[in-house]
This record gives structure tokens, C-alpha cells and sequence, in this order.
């Protein structure tokens, strides 16, 4: 029952900015982290960023200086804001939670959100 939708992604020219959201809904108790992936085409699926429960980042070396995660726990949204944003990021975004029953963990992933980046 729980669902992860993303938003934001489209159409930008390099050095343009974009903010991807994503909304969480359904019975999670416990969430340990959330995350953006990315999938470029013809290649391995690659964390882009992270921030765990603590309010901790980390980031993917290539996107470092340029997106910025963050979290709103009322709405229950995480948020990648990405600036300068160069042809090589182009891809499908996904977000993630990792959550937890006790010390269970469980993974959970939105449908993904389209990210190109063109002149």
C-alpha cells in the first residue's frame, strides 16, 4: 500500500535548474532514508543522492556543488534541487525509501520521473 510519486522532471537546457518531489503515502511507520536514483539510457541504475533519518547527506561525487536533497516531514515529500544541470544528467529519476519494521528493512520505489537535459 505504500506508493512513492515523483514530479518535476522535464525538458531543460544545460546550466537550467530543476526541482524533482516526491510524495510518500501509505503505512510507513519507520523511514531509515530516502534517496533519488537515476537511470541514463544504456546503463546501470546509480544513487544520486541520499539523506537518512538523522538529516545526514551524501551524494554521488558527480552531482556534488549541484544538487541539493532535502526532506519535509509534514507533507512527507523529499526533494532533489538540481542547478547546473549538464547533458550526462539526463534520466529517469526514481526516489526511494528504505523503511523499517523493527529491524526489517524494506525498500520502496517510485515510477520515475524523466530528466533531460538538451540544448
Amino acid at each position: 500500500q505504500v506508493q512513492l510519486v515523483e514530479s518535476g522532471g522535464g525538458l531543460v537546457q544545460p546550466g537550467g535548474s530543476l526541482r524533482l518531489s516526491c510524495v510518500v503515502s501509505g503505512s510507513i511507520f519507520s523511514i531509515n532514508a530516502m534517496g533519488w536514483y537515476r537511470q541514463a539510457p544504456g546503463k546501470q541504475r546509480e544513487l544520486v543522492a541520499t539523506i537518512s533519518s538523522g538529516g545526514s547527506t551524501n551524494y554521488a561525487n558527480s552531482v556534488k556543488g549541484r544538487f541539493t536533497i532535502s526532506r519535509d516531514n509534514v507533507k512527507l515529500t523529499v526533494y532533489l534541487q538540481m542547478n547546473n544541470l549538464k547533458p550526462e544528467d539526463t534520466g529517469v529519476y526514481y526516489c526511494n525509501v528504505d523503511a523499517r519494521l523493527y529491524t526489517t528493512p524494506y525498500n520502496y520505489w517510485g515510477q520515475g520521473t524523466q530528466v533531460t537535459v538538451s540544448s
